[in-house]
C-alpha cells in the first residue's frame, strides 16, 4: 500500500510539472495575474491526474486482463472437444473401414443362391472377396473335368453379378494375410481382423467358424428356415417317385426340396396322388414331412 501511495505522489508531481509547462509555452496572456491562475489551475489539474491515474490504469488493466482471460479460456473450452471429435472419428473410421462386412466363401460363389438372396434385400453391407478365394474360383474353373469346370465358371458369374448390384457392396480383398495352409483357417483370420461374419454353406466351415466366436452365415440354414410349415391334417398333391427307406414307403418332395415320405405309397411311384400330413420331423439333414394317402372317399384340400 505504501509503494503504490509513493507512486501515486511522485506521478502527481510529474504530472504537475508538466501542466505547468505546458500553460507556460502555450498560453500567451499578457495579465500576469491570469496567467498565474491558469498555471497554477494546470498544476492543479495535472498533478490530480498523475495522482488518481495510478488507481484507474489498474482498474483498467484489471478489467481487460479479466476480459482477454476468458476469452483464451473460452477458445481453448472449445478446442478440446474439437479435438476429442476428431480423435475419435479417426479411431472410429480407422476401426471401421467396411460396413457390416462378411466374408464370402468359395462354396457360396459356386453354389449360386447368394445372388438372388441379394437381390431381395435381405444381405446389407460389404461381401469381401478375398483374393485366395478369387483363385481357387479360377483353378476350379480351369479344372479338366467337365462338371468341376461348370461349377467354377458358374461361380465366377456370380461373383461378377454380385459386383455389378446397387444392392450391397463387393470388394476383392488383396491384403496380405499370415500364411495359413487351410483355406478355412484363413477365412477365420480374415474375418476376425476385420470383425465380421462368415458366408458359406460348407459344413465344416460352419462348425469351425463358430468355434472361433465368429457369426456364421449359411444359406442352407436360411433356405430351411423359410420353407413353408404344413401342419398335421392338411392335405396335398405329390408325385411318388421312388421308394423310402423302410417297408412300403414311398417319397416324394415340395418344390423346395422338403422330402415328404408317403406311408405306404411305393404302390404309388411315378403317380401324383393326394397325401394328408401326419406329422412333421426336423434332422440334421433338413425337415421330413410324413404323409398317407388320402382315401377316395376323403376330399382333400391342397395348399
Amino acid at each position: 500500500m505504501n509503494i503504490q501511495l509513493a507512486i501515486r505522489f511522485v506521478l502527481g508531481i510529474v504530472f504537475a510539472i508538466i501542466g505547468y509547462n505546458l500553460s507556460s509555452r502555450f498560453l500567451q496572456i499578457d495579465d500576469q495575474a491570469a496567467r498565474t491562475m491558469i498555471q497554477i489551475g494546470s498544476v492543479i489539474a495535472f498533478g490530480g491526474i498523475g495522482v488518481f491515474l495510478v488507481p484507474i490504469a489498474s482498474e483498467w488493466l484489471r478489467y481487460w486482463s479479466g476480459v482477454f482471460a476468458q476469452r483464451v479460456a473460452k477458445e481453448v473450452l472449445s478446442q478440446l472437444p474439437r479435438i476429442g471429435r476428431n480423435k475419435a472419428n479417426k479411431s472410429k473410421k480407422e476401426k471401421s473401414t467396411y460396413l457390416n462386412p462378411i466374408v464370402v466363401d468359395t462354396s457360396v460363389l459356386i453354389d449360386g443362391r447368394i445372388a438372388d438372396v441379394v437381390e431381395s434385400g435381405f444381405l446389407f453391407g460389404t461381401l469381401i472377396v478375398p483374393r485366395f478365394v478369387l483363385s481357387e474360383l479360377h483353378h476350379i474353373a480351369d479344372s479338366a473335368g467337365a462338371l468341376r469346370r461348370s461349377k467354377g465358371r458358374r461361380g465366377l458369374q456370380i461373383l461378377e453379378r454380385l459386383k455389378k448390384s446397387k444392392l450391397i457392396d463387393t470388394k476383392i480383398y488383396s491384403q496380405s494375410l499370415p500364411e495359413e495352409k487351410n483355406i478355412d483357417d484363413k477365412l477365420v483370420v480374415l474375418a476376425k481382423s476385420i470383425k465380421g461374419k462368415i458366408l458359406t454353406t460348407d459344413f465344416n466351415l460352419n462348425k469351425v467358424a463358430t468355434v472361433s466366436g465368429l457369426k456364421v452365415l449359411n444359406i442352407n440354414e436360411l433356405v430351411n428356415a423359410i420353407k413353408s410349415t404344413l401342419l398335421p391334417g392338411e392335405t396335398l398333391e405329390v408325385k411318388v417317385i421312388q421308394e423310402g427307406k423302410e417297408k412300403n414307403q414311398g417319397l416324394a418332395y415340395l418344390e423346395d426340396g422338403t422330402m415328404i415320405v408317403v406311408e405306404g405309397g411305393s404302390p404309388l411311384i411315378g403317380k401324383t396322388v393326394p397325401v394328408k400330413v401326419s406329422r412333421e420331423l426336423q434332422t440334421a439333414a433338413g425337415r421330413m414331412i410324413f404323409a398317407q394317402p388320402v382315401k377316395k372317399e376323403e376330399s382333400p384340400t391342397q395348399t
